[in-house]
C-alpha cells in the first residue's frame, strides 16, 4: 500500500471533494457557486497532493502555457459568474478525449459527423 503524508490525505480529500462539487455543479444546471468551489478545490488539493513547486512547474512549463491560459481563463469566466461561457470552451477538449474512446471515436469519424467534429475539436494536442 502507498504511503501517504498528512497533507498528501488533506490533498486527496480537498481534490474529491472538488471534483464533487464540479460534478454536482453541473448536474444543477451550471451552478456558479458550486462550480467556483469545485475549482479551487480541486486546484488547491492538486497542490497538497503533489506540492506547490510541481503544481506551478506542471502549469507553467512552455509548451503547456496555451493550455495553462484556457484553464485558468474557465476557472476566472466560472469565479465573475459566466460558467456557461467557461464550459463553452472546454468542448474542444472534451472532442478530442470523445475521439480517442474506441466505440465513440469511431461515431465521430462518420462522414457526416466529422465535418462538424472538426470544426469543434482541438486541432492540436495542448498538453
Amino acid at each position: 500500500m502507498i504511503s501517504l503524508t498528512d497533507s498528501q490525505k488533506i490533498g486527496m480529500g480537498l481534490t474529491g471533494f472538488g471534483v464533487f462539487f464540479l460534478f454536482f455543479g453541473m448536474i444543477l444546471f451550471f451552478d456558479k457557486a458550486l462550480l467556483a468551489i469545485g475549482n479551487i478545490l480541486f486546484v488547491a488539493g492538486l497542490s497538497f497532493v503533489i506540492g506547490l513547486e510541481r503544481t506551478f512547474r506542471f502549469f507553467f512549463q512552455k509548451h503547456k502555457m496555451k493550455a495553462t491560459s484556457f484553464f485558468l481563463g474557465g476557472v476566472f469566466v466560472v469565479l465573475i459568474g459566466w460558467p456557461i461561457i467557461g464550459v463553452l470552451g472546454f468542448f474542444p477538449v472534451v472532442v478530442g478525449f470523445i475521439r480517442r474512446i474506441p466505440v465513440l471515436g469511431s461515431i465521430l469519424n462518420l462522414p457526416f459527423i466529422s465535418a462538424y467534429a472538426d470544426k469543434v475539436g482541438e486541432s492540436n494536442t495542448m498538453v
